[in-house]
């Protein structure tokens, strides 16, 4: 058989998800893509223990770096190696092992969903756990986004008290209930 005539493998949908549930690269924002610079960075910064600014300037210098949304990026890299203790110690608690088990991506994604929850007040809680969970389902283990949820979930209510507590209120409010439908009328006796 030819290669002309060769069978073709099977289409990717046109969705905006890949196989594995993560974004397309076409479907993400500025601030996703700043994510996944940070992330990788980070990852960086806690394998090997390499400095911010050596990391920074390597990072500038990938692919893509110009779609990202610089300032955000520059945000979570600084500011996550930073509060790199303050962020752990609010994490810790959350875990059900170590630091030391715990993945290097995973880590680095549940900095990032903790430094957004205390600093990038502006990028609503929902979101951040949802940019988190992509985050962790594309660069992570096999359910390492359910772990990232898990954690960044159990500290939503902590670290933004009054939003969660104000989506919670908005989605226990009641709604006013449809009137009932009608019951039919009765046909009309004839009339002689």
């Amino acid at each position: 058989m030819s290669e002309l005539n060769a069978p073709r493998p099977p289409r990717q949908p046109r969705s905006g998800t890949t196989s594995t549930g993560a974004r397309k690269a076409a479907s993400k924002s500025n601030r996703s893509r700043a994510r996944e610079f940070a992330l990788q960075a980070l990852y960086q910064h806690i394998v090997s223990g390499n400095e911010a600014t050596a990391i920074d300037t390597f990072t500038r210098d990938l692919a893509g770096f110009h779609k990202a949304d610089a300032a955000h990026y520059d945000a979570l890299l600084h500011g996550c190696i930073q509060t790199a203790a303050e962020l752990d110690a609010l994490i810790e608690p959350k875990l059900d092992r170590k630091f030391a088990e715990i993945s290097p991506i995973e880590h680095a994604v549940m900095w990032i969903g903790v430094y957004e929850f205390q600093h990038c007040i502006d990028v609503p809680w929902r979101v951040v756990i949802n940019e988190c969970i992509e985050l962790a389902k594309e660069f992570g283990g096999t359910d390492g986004h359910k772990y990232v949820n898990g954690v960044l979930n159990g500290l939503a209510p902590q670290l933004r008290a009054s939003e969660v507590a104000s989506d919670k209120h908005a989605n226990r409010t009641p709604r006013a209930e449809p009137a009932a439908p009608a019951a039919p009328a009765e046909p009309a006796e004839p009339t002689e």
